[in-house]
């Protein structure tokens, strides 16, 4: 190419760039006009593919399982039933802690059956009311602690100023607390003790009661009783006994749910019709 030809190809390569330059502005505009266009016609560019789109929710609306709007979720702790302290075993009055519980709700509210929190009360009750030994209807003596107490039931000596001991009875406290109430758990055995069964063994509807005796021309007898029940669930035949130290036992039968169950033995017939008892509680 010779020098006299190349500013006029010069001049041609510029004007052609320009032309280009002129026609990518334009068509810049062009597109943002459009896009203008859309969204002034109410229409939205399309999300991305990676967006997850939600439906909106109403004012007060909440979602599943979530708390109503301004108020905090609160955790209950299920209260936790009286117990008794130890192996006890619950004889009477009260046979589980909700019992307890339902009695301590009614005594706040309305003072209903305060004897509950008379450990002397509850075992002259328990001795009268629910063993039927109605003539024993004294308490000689009583040691009462925090948790456990001893309370010695008798019976006035005919033509006497003093009284007799029947037996003594063990109490404790069915729970915690100043309105926890007094429950029968067993007696302190002497002169007559009951042993067979042992204390919260596992029986059969049918069993051995047994024990030892010290006495004169003595005659004992057993009745099986259960909360559930306003009688005897079981009875013995009288049995003679005596001597010292001597041994006693016969056989009773028992009905009715299982639960627990309490044994009584009792013997008298010479100044009174029941001079001394012993309990013991088994499970059935």
């Amino acid at each position: 190419m010779n020098a006299s030809a190349r500013p006029t190809l010069v001049r041609a390569s510029f004007f052609v760039l320009l032309i280009f330059l002129g026609a990518a502005m334009l068509l810049s505009a062009c597109i943002r006009e459009t896009r203008s266009a859309r969204q002034a016609g109410g229409q939205a560019p399309n999300p991305p593919a990676s967006t997850t789109t939600t439906q909106p929710q109403s004012p007060g609306a909440t979602s599943p399982g979530s708390p109503p709007a301004g108020k905090t979720p609160t955790r209950t702790t299920p209260a936790v039933l009286p117990r008794l302290p130890g192996h006890y075993l619950p004889l009477w009055p009260f046979a589980t802690g909700q019992q307890v519980r339902t009695w301590e709700a009614s005594y706040r509210s309305g003072g209903h059956q305060p004897w509950h929190l008379s450990a002397q009360q509850t075992a002259l009750s328990f001795t009268q009311g629910y063993l039927g030994y109605t003539e024993v209807n004294r308490v000689v003596r009583s040691t009462v602690g925090t948790v456990d107490a001893r309370v010695t039931v008798g019976y006035p000596i005919p033509e006497g100023s003093r009284l007799a001991t029947a037996a003594v009875i063990h109490l404790v406290r069915f729970g915690s607390g100043r309105h926890a109430p007094w429950e029968v758990v067993g007696t302190d055995d002497t002169t007559l003790s009951l042993t067979i069964p042992a204390y919260g063994a596992h029986v059969s509807t049918r069993m051995t009661v047994g024990g030892r005796i010290t006495g004169v021309d003595e005659f004992i007898r057993v009745q099986v009783r259960q909360l559930s029940s306003a009688s005897p669930v079981g009875v013995a035949p009288g049995v003679p006994a005596g001597g010292q130290n001597q041994p006693w036992s016969t056989t009773v039968s028992t009905h009715g749910p299982r639960g627990v169950l309490t044994i009584a033995a009792a013997t008298g017939g010479h100044l009174a019709a029941v001079e001394r008892f012993a309990i013991t509680g088994v499970l059935r």
